[in-house]
Order: C-alpha cells, then structure tokens, then sequence
C-alpha cells in the first residue's frame, strides 16, 4: 500500500478545503498552520511532502516577500552559507558557496561537493558531529583545505532543535586562502631573513669577508626568485661619508643604469636617490609618467622601491621592476619592505662579524707588536751604537750591522702590515679617523720610561706611523745620526742629558725633523723649556698629556725654525 502523503497548508483556510484540494489533483493529509513561524514549526517536527499557499492571503505575501528578499541577501553575500542536514547533506547553498563546489550544491554530500576528500586542519576533527552535541569546539572555525588550493574556514551552528527528528545545522564559510598564503609568505621571508648571513662559527672561520658578502648577495637572489617572483632588482649600499649609493646587486638592469653614479638626493638622481634621501618607499606605476624615474631594466614600465634601514638610518635602497604598468600593489610593498629589514639586518650582522673578526686579529698584532716592539728597539739602539764604531773603520762589519739594522727594522714593519690588513675599514674603537698626513711618519720617542716607549709604538702605529725608541739622550743622538726621522719626541729629564742639552743636539743630528719636548713636571728648575724656546722650540707635551695634542703637534703644517744659536750666547 502507497504512502499518504502529507501536505503543509498555509494561511486562509477559505480556499484550502478537501474539496478544493482534491480538484487540485492532491490526495492525502492535511496539517493547516496559521501563520510562516507555525509553517516552520510544523516542518520541524514532521516530515512533510509539500506546501500549499494561498497567494492571495496578505500573510501568504509578506512570507513569500520576506523569502524573496533573503534569497536576494544570500546571493550577495561574498561569504559562503549553506544549509546541512544530519547527514551532511546539502539542503541550501548560497552562490558564493556553490562557487567553491565547481556548480549546483543541493542534494550532494557537503564534503564531497568542496572536494572528494577535503583535508580537516583542525581545531575540532568532527566538526558538525560537535555542533549537534553542543561540544567546546562547536562554534569555532573549523579550517579546510579543499580543491585546487582554496582554503576555507567554517563556522557551523544547529538551526533546529537537538531532539528533532531532522535537525539542521548552518555554516558559514569564508575563503581564506589569501589570507593564508599571505601569512605564509610573512613567515617564508622571516626565515629567509634569518638565513641571509646565518653562518656557523666553522664556516666564519673558514670564509673570507669577500666570500661572506657573496653568501649573502647569493642569498638575496635566490629568495627575491623564489619567494617573492621578482627577476629584476637592484641593490645599493648609502656611503654615509660620500652619499654616494654603491651596487651591491643587480639583475636584469642594463649596463648603463648598472654603472651609473647616483647619490641621496630627492632631485636630479632618480626614483632610488630620493627613496635614500627621504627614507620613505616610492611606487612608480607608469615609468612613461613619472618625471622622477631613470630608465633601469630593458622595457620597465613600473617599479617600486623601498629604502634599507637599519637602527632608523638609510643604509641602502632596493628596486624591482616590471616590463608591465602597474605591476606593483599594497601587497607586495608590504612584502618588499618586509624583506628590505631583514636584508638590512643581515648587511649589519656580517658588518658586526667583519668588525669583530678583524677586532681580534688586530688585538693578537697589538699584543705581538707590544712585546715585540721594545725588544727590537733595544737591538736597533745597540746596532746603531756598533756601527757607529765600525763605521769608516771596517766596512765589511759596518755592512754586516747595516743588515741587522734593515732586518730589525723590517720586522717592525711587516707585524704592522699585517695589523692594517686585517683592520676593519671603520674600527668601531676609533670615532674620527686620524689625519692622512700622519701615515708613514718616521717618528722617533726618547723617553726612558718603558711603559711610555710601549705607549707610543701602541698609539703612533695605530695612525700608521713607523716608531722607534730610545731609553737615554745617547741612544736618541746615534740612532738620530744615523737615519732619518720626520719627527722626534724627547722627555727633557733624560738619564744623561739634560732637556735643552737633548734639543740642541737633536736639532743639530736632524736639522729637517719636528723637536717635540715633553715633561711631566710644572717647574723647570734648568729652564730647559725657556732656553730651547729661544733656540726655536715649538710644540712641548705635558704629561698626561691629550692623545687629540699628540695628534695635532704632528699633524700641524710647522712654521721655519730658526737657526740654532751659538752656544757662547747662552748666559745661563
């Protein structure tokens, strides 16, 4: 025996009489209701084969009006909406969630319609089993990676009671896959920061700083490619002494943009000089309009570009750029400046271990040169004074010292250029660089305090300076007869000769060289100071004395100083 059917009659009952109904072609059983809300209730709780309407009946309009204008709200909501039934399939889906599923949705099982198999990321694994149970995780988003990448975030809810026979649930799903895949890309650029100049202690030892800066240059190709899909790009470094913008790296520019000179300046040099100048990014959609770009890559027809910075200073900019106007939007500034950080943070990480690496170095020189120095100084003094002897007398022992002289002496020189080669080329210990005249000065410093002759190979060698000591007036005399010094430095308080006794005989060994007196006391009980004024003494040092006054007194262009006089004009 057939099934009877049962029939929803809504609204006026006037024209929905057995009768009627039976004209109409429709046997079987009736459940009237009232109003749409009773409609629904009376759907809720029983099965139902079909709904019947007077479309006259006011109540009847204003239901079918109100279903109207909900439909219209769902086709235009960008977010997907659909309708589940406890056996998950679909009863109502909206466009935008039958745009996920490649056509209609109605009727087909949810999971199979986003895809055959669609991968549940999580929180809850069950997710509509846990809405209908009012689990913890019911009504949180559940995320799905569904069909040709999308992913999709749902939020599932039960629209009909727990103990109904035929309970609903409605989700609410919004496609992510944007959003995702830009958080991916954030976190891929974060890690390709951190890999740029990530370097282990055995590679740091092992790698030149050309070879560490290659690394990173290397790096910075490979994760503008891969990560961000950009061909062409240039790099370049501010010189903050010139203003000069330096390459670094460029692919794809032509050889004239690669090669030309550009400095920070907003006017006259380019998109790149004012991105440095001003430390803001610039996107340039149409190079044909843009009065501030310079040709760059073959063909480029927008750009963008964005400064380094590290610590709140310009250290550099970097460009890319497209054959394709308007090539460039919010999105890839965002991503762009995100990964000019961490190039800049890189540049100062390798600078950091260059310093550090050649700050070591130079200490392991400093130490050698510090017990070395004074050593050799004793050699040379004591070589000197044989040669004096031989000299004129045994020609062949006179050449014999000359070499022990000249080795000594290249000694020195090579510890100290070994120091300048590994130096950094702005020491972090050394705020103003000394001035160029000091460099390759051959300064001689009579002093017979060891700690003094120490400090003095120390700081002049620093500046470049070739320095060799005395202990007494007699070794600075020998050494000052023999070769050639562009300055001498002599404590008036020598072991053996008084201060003016020291100045007269030096001025008279080494006529063309700067006399430089120190002391270390306020009272002259010799006058030596005031005696060798008159003989034209100009520069004297006070211990302690400033290493800014060491510096100047040779550094400063000296006058022409005066004869000596006779020493039968001396009263005292």
């Amino acid at each position: 025996m057939a099934k009877r059917r049962r029939f929803l009659v809504l609204g006026d009952t006037d024209l929905t009489g057995a009768d009627w109904l039976r004209q109409c072609g429709l046997e079987g059983d009736f459940v009237h209701a009232a109003s749409w809300d009773a409609g629904l209730d009376q759907l809720r709780r029983q099965s139902l084969d079909a709904i019947v309407a007077n479309p006259a009946d006011p109540a009847v309009l204003h239901g079918l009006r109100t279903l109207v204008r909900s439909q219209s709200i769902l086709a235009a909501l960008p977010d997907g909406v659909a309708v589940v039934d406890a056996d998950l399939y679909v009863r109502l889906a909206n466009p935008a969630f039958e745009a996920w599923c490649g056509g209609p949705a109605t009727g087909r099982n949810f999971y199979e319609v986003l895809g055959a198999s669609p991968d549940i990321v999580g929180p809850e694994f069950c997710p509509f089993r846990a809405a209908l149970d009012g689990a913890e995780h019911g009504n949180e988003a559940v995320r799905l990676r569904c069909r040709e990448g999308r992913i999709i975030d749902l939020h599932i809810k039960p629209i009909s009671e727990s103990d109904s026979p035929k309970p609903f649930l409605l989700v609410l799903g919004r496609d992510v896959t944007a959003l995702v895949q830009q958080q991916q890309k954030l976190d891929a650029l974060h890690k390709a920061g951190r890999e740029l100049a990530a370097l282990s202690a055995d590679q740091l030892a092992d790698m030149s700083v050309a070879e560490r800066i290659e690394l990173l240059k290397l790096n910075i190709r490979r994760f503008t490619r891969d990560l961000l899909h950009y061909e062409v790009i240039e790099i370049r470094l501010l010189d903050p002494q010139t203003g000069r913008l330096e390459p670094l790296v460029q692919e794809g520019m032509t050889p004239q943009a690669a090669n030309r000179v550009l400095l920070a300046s907003c006017e006259g040099q380019g998109v790149t000089g004012y991105v440095a100048a001003t430390g803001k990014s610039y996107l340039c959609p149409d190079t044909a309009a843009d009065p501030l770009y310079l040709p760059g890559a073959p063909g480029a027809r927008s750009s963008l570009t964005v400064p380094l910075i590290f610590q709140d200073k310009v250290i550099g900019t970097f460009n890319v750029e497209s054959p394709k106007p308007n090539a460039f939007g919010e999105a890839d500034l965002q991503f762009v400046e995100i990964f000019s950080h961490e190039i800049a943070a890189a540049l100062h990480t390798l600078e950091l271990l260059q310093v550090e690496k050649s700050t070591t170095a130079s200490q392991s020189i400093e130490a050698i040169n510090r017990e070395v120095a004074l050593p050799v100084d004793e050699i040379l003094a004591a070589a000197t004074s044989i040669l004096e002897r031989y000299i004129g007398h045994d020609p062949e022992m006179a050449d014999k010292i000359r070499r022990i002289i000249v080795g000594a002496r290249s000694m020195k020189q090579c510890i100290q250029k070994v120091g300048e080669d590994i130096a950094p080329s702005r020491p972090a210990s050394v705020k103003e660089p000394p001035p160029p005249a000091l460099k390759g000065l051959r300064i001689l410093v009579a002093d017979n305090d060891d700690r003094v002759r120490r400090s003095a190979h120390g700081l002049l060698g620093r500046w470049g300076c070739i320095v060799e000591t005395a202990r007494d007036g007699q070794e600075a005399l020998t050494m000052a007869r023999l070769s050639t010094y562009d300055a001498i430095l002599a404590d008036i308080r020598l072991p053996d000769m008084s201060g003016y006794e020291v100045y007269r005989r030096l001025r008279e060994a080494q006529p063309q060289a700067r006399v430089i007196l120190m002391t270390g006391y306020g009272y002259d009980p010799t006058h030596a100071l005031v005696k060798a004024r008159q003989d034209g003494l100009r520069f004297v040092l006070f211990k302690p004395f400033r290493v800014d006054q060491l510096r100047d007194a040779l550094a400063m262009p000296a006058p022409q100083e005066p004869a000596l006089r006779s020493p039968s004009s001396d009263r005292t």
